[in-house]
């Protein structure tokens, strides 16, 4: 009995790839996300997102908290079209994940063209679908005060 296991284990790790490819995961999803907007690929962006994605931008105007639901084709279309460099830096990433339910948690500085706008946390949720980690939601605050990039 001991053979024939030997025998079959050493059949079943000859068939095995000599590497597994790990799927990227959710820091890696929000990463790509960012580098297609630096490359302006509105296309890449869409792909790493659910169909029913949301984006939410928070901030205070006026003294006063203010909430825009954005609609993410006419971002996309922005991104896309804007022909100038839109480099949100990301630092201090936080992932918590727990079966196909992932959170990011990462402060940003958003910088156009080389200069400093505007800086804040995303928030970032995904979801694990069969053709791996989409985001289905991508809220933010915006602020100009205690910018680690300006």
């Amino acid at each position: 009995m001991r053979k024939t296991w030997m025998v079959v284990t050493g059949l079943a790790l000859a068939a095995a790839p000599l590497y597994a490819q790990a799927e990227p995961g959710p820091g890696d999803v929000v990463a790509s996300l960012f580098q297609a907007m630096k490359a302006g690929d509105a296309d890449a962006m869409r792909a790493l997102m659910h169909p029913d994605v949301r984006l939410i931008s928070t901030s205070v105007r006026d003294g006063a908290p203010a909430v825009q639901v954005i609609p993410v084709d006419n971002w996309l279309r922005s991104v896309g079209s804007s022909g100038r460099e839109l480099d949100e830096r990301i630092y201090d990433t936080r992932v918590q994940q727990d079966q196909g339910l992932a959170s990011v948690w990462t402060r940003y500085d958003l910088f156009v063209d080389g200069a400093h706008s505007h800086c804040g946390v995303d928030h970032v949720l995904l979801v694990r679908t069969a053709e791996g980690w989409r985001i289905v939601e991508l809220s933010d605050t915006r602020s100009t005060e205690g910018c680690r990039g300006a």
